[in-house]
């Protein structure tokens, strides 16, 4: 009895640092996107409330969260509030998936299970633009989805490719398999083509469609204000960062006893993903697509046929 209240306490502790840790991950990631946005462009980012602005991200939350809350017009307000909420769940829910080194949350299925959630997302968006009645949002929505779906086929199929090469469906395993060597070395390719798959699933520059202020005003988000749009804001940050994480746990090594570097990469590639906002311009909509079908999708085919037949020879030879 005594060794199951421990299991509950420890799985709540674990629950409480979770939300804690990617809240203030969130919170600091915006403030870190304004100042290199800012440096990027020649100005200062903020820098007026705390020190160097440290105390902006508060700031920010205190005056959406305190901001109006009214029932848009011929909405279906049902869902109009309870979509935001669901797709910060959702987000949270990939962050379960995390693989503690205490065990507690350990699942064999991590990854399926994180493909899953990726799909439910998906129509969570959908619902984010159809129930605001509005023309914009839904438009926004629309693009928004046949974007993230044409990219989830690659960024499954490398995942895939990644199973094969470990032979399990669990984040653990491949770290442990690339105890020798990291897929990033023998696999550096495959690893750009899920970084530009993982900036297309964020609905992030260069192929942030969803927001193309000049015809879109901002997505399926237009109609949101003070909690839904924070919890909206929420995700999106959230889902950045646990990609980064991901990122980690299929191309390096860099857990256990390396924390310092592992966080080191996550914050690196938060910080690639952000740069590419001030650099690059936003592509066409047909081009993204042309990217997709037929530039992404056969060559992580051709990867995937590589990689069977290299198992295939190892079985034969062994």
């Amino acid at each position: 009895m005594n060794y199951m209240m421990l299991y509950i306490k420890l799985n709540f502790l674990s629950l409480f640092l979770l939300i804690l840790i990617v809240m203030i991950g969130v919170a600091y990631m915006t403030l870190l996107e304004r100042k290199v946005l800012g440096y990027i462009q020649n100005r200062k980012g903020p820098n007026k409330v705390g020190v160097i602005g440290v105390m902006q991200p508060f700031s920010d939350a205190i005056k959406l969260l305190s901001k109006e809350v009214f029932f848009i017009f011929k909405s279906n307000y049902n869902l109009y509030y309870i979509s935001p909420i669901m797709m910060f769940v959702m987000m949270m829910m990939m962050w379960i998936l995390y693989p503690y080194v205490t065990n507690i949350y350990f699942m064999n299925y991590s990854l399926l299970l994180m493909i899953i959630f990726m799909s439910v997302m998906s129509y969570i968006v959908v619902c984010l633009g159809w129930s605001a009645n509005s023309m914009y949002s839904m438009m926004g929505s629309v693009r928004s989805v046949s974007q993230m779906l044409s990219y989830e086929v690659s960024f499954i199929l490398i995942i895939l490719i990644l199973m094969i090469m470990s032979e399990s469906y669990s984040f653990v395993d491949f770290v442990n398999f690339q105890y020798y060597m990291w897929y990033i070395i023998y696999l550096y390719p495959l690893f750009l083509i899920f970084y530009i798959s993982v900036l297309a699933e964020l609905n992030r520059s260069p192929m942030d469609f969803i927001e193309g202020e000049s015809e879109l005003v901002s997505g399926f988000n237009v109609e949101y204000f003070s909690g839904g749009f924070t919890l909206i804001f929420l995700s999106e940050y959230g889902m950045i960062m646990y990609f980064s994480m991901m990122m980690m746990f299929m191309f390096v090594n860099l857990v256990g006893v390396w924390f310092v570097y592992s966080v080191i990469w996550i914050n690196f590639m938060c910080l690639m993903i952000i740069v590419m906002r001030g650099l690059l311009p936003r592509m066409r909509y047909d081009e993204l697509m042309y990217l997709c079908w037929k530039i992404i999708l056969p060559l992580v085919l051709l990867y995937m046929c590589l990689i069977l037949g290299f198992k295939f020879l190892l079985m034969i030879i062994n």
